[in-house]
């Protein structure tokens, strides 16, 4: 792994393209670039990556108020205001996080942010090699695998190809009951424009990113839960679960940005 961050690339990654699409600035003109053909074909696509965001907040309130004390962030991407040890922090101070990615460059700019940061760390490793995550010497220096576990697979296996629940339920398999596992992943619409602007914004995206990207269909989502009990609401529009003014939030399925990824928690069973 590289020792110094922001190495300089022409190929665009997965973490830059969302890093750019969250107004971040860990992220290289190549991966602007890719970024601005994928928003062409589908506009809301930077509004759906700022919703996503906010789901991964809400989650991670949600696990502090469940007694969630563990974090793994795995596909973590480069770090962003409101990163998961911030928002666990702010609900327990000595809450501890393992962020997990598999891209050198991601991993060393938050090791760099992270110096000094208690009880989190940063490690490069490969979604498709849970034994080796769990195994990590860093990893089980924070996290204690004998007491629950909030699992985040935020907007990371739309990026595996293959058996997706067959993976995830590699990791649940290694979770204590309590834990709970987190997930977002992108749908196509039922709507036939938005799904056409879907289609051609991936279609671009995977023209030039490094990580090939894919969607999955609501039951292969909800096949990802097995062996857990969904958290009510259940398996939703990631803006639809548990909103922060839920007097105030009225579903819309008109709105693009709202209805293109889905998203749930499920409770590891015993």
């Amino acid at each position: 792994m590289s020792d110094e961050p922001n190495t300089v690339r022409s190929v665009p990654t997965a973490a830059g393209v969302y890093d750019w699409l969250l107004g971040g600035h860990h992220h290289q003109p190549c991966d602007a670039e890719a970024a601005v053909r994928a928003l062409q074909a589908f506009p809301a696509l930077g509004l759906a990556a700022r919703v996503n965001r906010e789901f991964l907040h809400r989650t991670v309130r949600y696990l502090g108020s469940a007694g969630i004390r563990q974090f793994l962030d795995i596909g973590s991407g480069y770090p962003a205001m409101g990163s998961v040890h911030e928002v666990a922090h702010a609900w327990a101070p000595r809450s501890r996080v393992a962020y997990v990615d598999h891209d050198p460059d991601t991993v060393a700019v938050s090791r760099e942010l992270l110096a000094g940061t208690p009880d989190t760390i940063a490690i490069g490793g490969d979604l498709r090699e849970p034994d080796a995550i769990f195994a990590d010497p860093e990893v089980r220096a924070v996290l204690n695998f004998e007491q629950p576990v909030g699992l985040l697979l935020i907007s990371v296996l739309p990026f595996l190809d293959g058996d997706a629940a067959e993976l995830v339920a590699a990791f649940r398999a290694r979770l204590a009951p309590g834990s709970h596992l987190v997930i977002s992943h992108i749908t196509e619409s039922d709507d036939p424009i938005v799904r056409y602007q879907q289609q051609q914004a991936t279609k671009s995206y995977n023209g030039t990113v490094r990580q090939q990207a894919r969607t999955r269909t609501r039951e292969e989502i909800t096949a990802l839960f097995a062996g857990t009990e969904l958290v009510p609401p259940g398996l939703v529009h990631v803006p639809d679960w548990r909103p922060t003014n839920p007097r105030k939030h009225e579903p819309d399925d008109r709105d693009e940005s709202r209805v293109v990824q889905l998203g749930g928690v499920g409770r590891v069973l015993g």
